[in-house]
């Protein structure tokens, strides 16, 4: 089987795993928010069929709907593949951030990115240079640095804390299964199309779940978190799709890397602006030294010329 090889343009590719980082970034806490007064089913299938309806009508309205030839051309195996995991993920870590806390979530999140990034070197025979392993081993201690109180919360966690920490990582797991199938697929699908179907799939899937008529009595703050949970999926996903087709997936799950830190300063940001949204989170000067390195290994992974 042929595997995908990417466009060559990094600097594009670069540009949209950013804007990924920067929504991904921010998610967790209008998650958190949405939470409060949602259900986890309710708010995974909004998400989806928000995402699905747009993105159909931005194709139809270009002429870029998928073609029968098209589809028949795809691995719907894989489609299949990408559609169950990337719905697992999506509830996985919702449900596991409505037990623990946007910061801790963000923690074990990076077990994706760590999965994707080896997938991309095992599956698709990517390269890193010395240096890059290098990057590695900065990157990884930056996040024991960074989340030292994070992790020790998860160490001596009990109860629900804990159960949502498992459902974090069993999401993470879902996510990398989901981004190495999506890349494959590139080979025959634009990443929009691929988007569409998977959206459209998972939608079906949490519509028998879904409590639709709790949407009803939701007020304007509340439903404008949802709205922007449902654009954050189609416009980062969107962005992380597009990316791979233009970078090894190894350089973006580097850079995508970085999410925790846009987290973790937005939550200390809305803390002080809205403290009855989340709990603030303090920092400490080995966690900043921690995030600091975080990014110096990020950016020695993502932009590292491959042999």
């Amino acid at each position: 089987m042929s595997l995908h090889q990417s466009s060559g343009r990094w600097r594009l590719g670069l540009v949209l795993s950013l804007l990924t980082v920067l929504l991904w970034g921010i998610l967790p806490i209008a998650l958190a928010v949405i939470l409060q007064v949602l259900d986890v089913y309710t708010v995974v299938w909004f998400r989806f069929s928000v995402s699905f309806l747009l993105l159909a009508v931005y194709l139809g309205i270009r002429g870029k709907l998928p073609k029968l030839e098209q589809l028949r051309s795809a691995s719907w195996k894989l489609l299949a593949i990408a559609t169950l995991f990337l719905g697992s993920n999506y509830f996985f870590f919702t449900q596991g951030l409505s037990l623990t806390s946007p910061a801790n979530a963000e923690v074990l999140i990076q077990l994706s990115t760590l999965l994707l990034g080896f997938g991309g070197l095992v599956i698709f025979k990517e390269r890193y240079r010395l240096y890059q392993w290098i990057g590695v081993s900065v990157m990884i201690c930056g996040y024991v640095l960074f989340f030292r109180e994070q992790l020790t919360n998860l160490i001596t966690a009990h109860g629900t804390y804990l159960l949502g920490s498992v459902l974090i990582a069993l999401g993470s797991t879902s996510w990398a299964i989901y981004a190495l199938a999506q890349k494959q697929l590139l080979q025959s699908l634009s990443s929009a199309s691929i988007m569409l179907i998977i959206y459209g799939g998972c939608a079906l899937l949490f519509t028998p779940l879904a409590k639709v008529k709790s949407l009803l009595i939701l007020d304007p703050f509340h439903l404008g978190m949802l709205l922007f949970c449902a654009f954050n999926t189609l416009i980062a996903y969107g962005a992380f799709s597009e990316s791979l087709e233009h970078w090894e997936a190894s350089r973006v799950s580097a850079v995508i890397a970085l999410a925790p830190i846009v987290t973790l300063i937005s939550v200390a940001v809305v803390s002080v602006i809205a403290p009855n949204w989340i709990p603030s989170e303090h920092f400490s000067l080995v966690a900043i030294l921690g995030a600091g390195l975080v990014v110096t290994g990020s950016v020695a992974i993502a932009l590292g010329k491959g042999n």
